[in-house]
């Protein structure tokens, strides 16, 4: 069962998706979840089926104190790298959020806080704490549907399955058809 971090404090939870893509956006989101939430179902965005992280979505959605998303284009990850993309698409999320948050714990093991709110990095731990695995879905799902809108003008690279992660399909139609505007141009296929 995942656990809350602190207890005492307004704690936001933020993670991210698609780091390790070659096309889309990388998408994270940050979540303010009520002392008293709880959720058996809640995990790890990438351990749940995709049904289970709709249903889980909506729950979040429904009961959340505060969320937010953001989306970092791919333009930025290729100006900034996808480290510094990620970290500044968490910090975006955060910004949004209405309600300032007392402290964040982050999935991961990297991160500097743009508002200089205390923070603690914690390695897989969208597994162990409830506020960080529900914003592992949030941004989930809504860059897998980000990918699913975007694959309807671009069939070829099946990004309706991979959401631009590289599989072979996706790897083979970038050699037969070149990359896209949506392509990280300074990923590589190996």
């Amino acid at each position: 069962m995942l656990k809350q971090y602190f207890s005492d404090y307004i704690e936001c939870g933020t993670d991210e998706a698609g780091r390790g893509c070659l096309a889309g956006p990388v998408t994270a989101a940050a979540v303010i979840l009520p002392k008293d939430f709880k959720s058996s179902m809640l995990n790890d965005s990438k351990v749940l089926s995709i049904k289970k992280r709709k249903t889980l979505r909506d729950i979040i959605i429904k009961n959340a104190i505060d969320y937010s998303i953001s989306h970092v284009s791919v333009k930025i990850i290729d100006e900034i790298n996808i480290l510094n993309a990620s970290i500044l698409a968490m910090n975006l999320a955060i910004e949004k959020l209405k309600i300032k948050p007392e402290f964040i714990i982050v999935d991961g093991n990297r991160f500097e806080s743009k508002k200089k709110i205390p923070y603690s990095c914690i390695v897989k731990g969208d597994s162990k704490y409830m506020s960080i695995a529900a914003a592992s879905i949030l941004a989930k799902t809504s860059r897998d549907e980000y990918m699913i809108k975007l694959s309807r003008s671009y069939p070829e690279y099946d990004w309706i399955q991979n959401k631009g992660y590289p599989t072979k399909i996706h790897k083979k139609a970038i050699l037969k058809n070149d990359i896209t505007i949506h392509h990280r141009k300074t990923f590589k296929l190996d």
